[in-house]
């Protein structure tokens, strides 16, 4: 499971037109999920980010969490996040997760994340033409793959 997190002053997401989901403060978290994905990758990713400490503290350094700043999050299905470019110039996005599989796992870790957080997120919509638009703080873009936990 791979994600990127970037912290937001504000962000929305639109779909033919309409705006589905929109924050102040917070974090926008791409997420990209592979077969493999589990419970496992769902916990220790949700966990990670909600405590990932990079908001700027009293004295301007990172050095709270989502939780701690009462962030808000929107969470938005990413399988491009898998995209291979070892051959060719056309992206191959064989190691993204079908949907079958996807769906699942997005909606999973979407609760598990506002367990951790102990509010409602905002999201996209899986699959759908999306628009994201959004105002990156710092800016501040962090990539983190469950497969490399250890």
């Amino acid at each position: 499971m791979k994600s990127v997190i970037q912290r937001v002053t504000k962000a929305a997401v639109t779909i033919e037109g309409k705006v589905v989901s929109e924050i102040k403060n917070g974090l926008l978290i791409l997420l990209g999920i592979e077969p493999l994905d589990d419970e496992n990758d769902i916990e220790w990713l949700s966990k990670k980010i909600a405590n990932l400490r990079i908001f700027n503290d009293e004295n301007q350094v990172m050095n709270k969490s989502l939780i701690e700043v009462n962030g808000d999050a929107i969470i938005v299905s990413q399988f491009t996040l898998h995209a291979s470019t070892k051959k060719g110039n056309r992206p191959s996005y064989l190691n993204a997760a079908k949907p079958e599989i996807a769906i699942p796992l997005y909606k999973q870790f979407i609760s598990s994340f506002e367990n951790q957080i102990n509010k409602k997120v905002g999201t996209g919509e899986f699959g759908a033409d999306m628009k994201v638009d959004l105002l990156n703080d710092g800016p501040v873009t962090i990539i983190i793959d469950s497969k490399n936990k250890i």
